[in-house]
């Protein structure tokens, strides 16, 4: 039996702008939450969250796509959201996150699959694209990396990695990270969020900071620190590092060869890309884009997160990518 942590529901009552149904599928000896709204017969919208957020991430993007005639399937990674989270930190590896989507999609037997991805979301959700084309039809690939031996790690990134070990940031206790959504949104400043995150200070939010901080703490709010263990594993998964544990727990291998498969990928695929991005900036964007023999959307003012804070321009170039196809 898995030692697992399950959020109680009324964490996510009365969520601003995110009122849907949860669903869940298991997996092992767990649940699986995810997002089904949208006609059943539609076209997919695989929607994929990263680190460290969850479906409510894609709440300003649903609506939009669902009002299209798109069926929009948001799951919530092992550890995030509404899903259960593994207390041992081991447990967490990215070959595990891949297969329990692989097992969402079969069991679900989604077809006609826009992939939507982004941050860890990326490689996880690409390789399902590798292993089972025919059951997508386009990609669409947000901020986010596939790992290979040419890629450099931007100072942003490991600047990220850092602050997950002993002496960084977010090496603490119960890390308050639905703060960092706040900040990436331009909704508080740093000098509020960073007390808040690292002192327990009071931030003091109110209006839409507020709502945000609601939506991206529900999953973890009043739980021990063990619920905190899928955010932690997630940053000391990216294969830069040494040992070899974290190319392992990263499954470096099979990104590397993800990424040269996917060069050669012949249904469409767009980049709609945050260029405002230390951890994965507008030339690597750009650069992978013309790899791929991909369209490029940019929003210059857009950072890391940019379902969060310019998901209506996101949806945006999604459908018209998809008319002008």
């Amino acid at each position: 039996m898995t030692d697992f942590l399950r959020t109680p529901d009324e964490n996510f009552a009365n969520l601003q702008d995110f009122d849907y149904a949860p669903h869940y599928h298991s997996w092992q000896d767990m649940r699986v939450h995810y997002i089904d709204e949208g006609p059943e017969d539609g076209p997919v919208m695989l929607l994929m969250h990263g680190m460290p957020t969850w479906a409510y991430l894609y709440r300003d993007i649903i609506p939009v796509l669902v009002a299209a005639g798109y069926r929009c399937i948001a799951p919530d990674h092992l550890g995030f959201g509404r899903s259960d989270k593994p207390t041992d930190s081991h447990w967490y590896s990215i070959a595990r996150h891949t297969e329990v989507l692989t097992s969402l999609i079969t069991h679900l037997d989604l077809q006609d699959i826009s992939l939507v991805c982004q941050d860890w979301g990326g490689p996880i959700g690409l390789a399902q694209a590798v292993h089972m084309p025919e059951r997508f039809s386009r990609l669409f690939i947000m901020n986010t990396w596939l790992h290979h031996a040419e890629f450099e790690y931007s100072e942003g990134a490991r600047n990220w990695v850092k602050n997950w070990h002993e002496g960084g940031l977010f090496h603490r206790p119960q890390p308050d990270v639905g703060l960092l959504l706040v900040l990436s949104a331009g909704l508080a400043p740093r000098e509020v969020i960073f007390p808040a995150l690292t002192q327990g200070k009071d931030p003091g939010l109110t209006g839409q900071a507020a709502a945000v901080y609601e939506g991206f703490s529900a999953p973890y709010r009043g739980l021990p620190d063990e619920a905190f263990n899928g955010f932690r594993r997630f940053p000391l998964s990216i294969p830069m590092q040494q040992p070899s544990v974290y190319y392992d727990n990263g499954n470096g291998a099979a990104q590397t060869h993800q990424y040269q498969q996917l060069l050669q990928w012949q249904k469409p695929v767009h980049f709609i890309w945050g260029c405002s991005d230390d951890v994965f900036t507008e030339a690597w964007g750009r650069k992978w884009a013309a790899q791929m023999q991909a369209s490029f959307d940019p929003i210059p003012e857009a950072g890391h997160f940019l379902q969060n804070s310019h998901g209506g321009q996101v949806s945006e170039f999604i459908l018209q990518r998809i008319a002008q196809a």
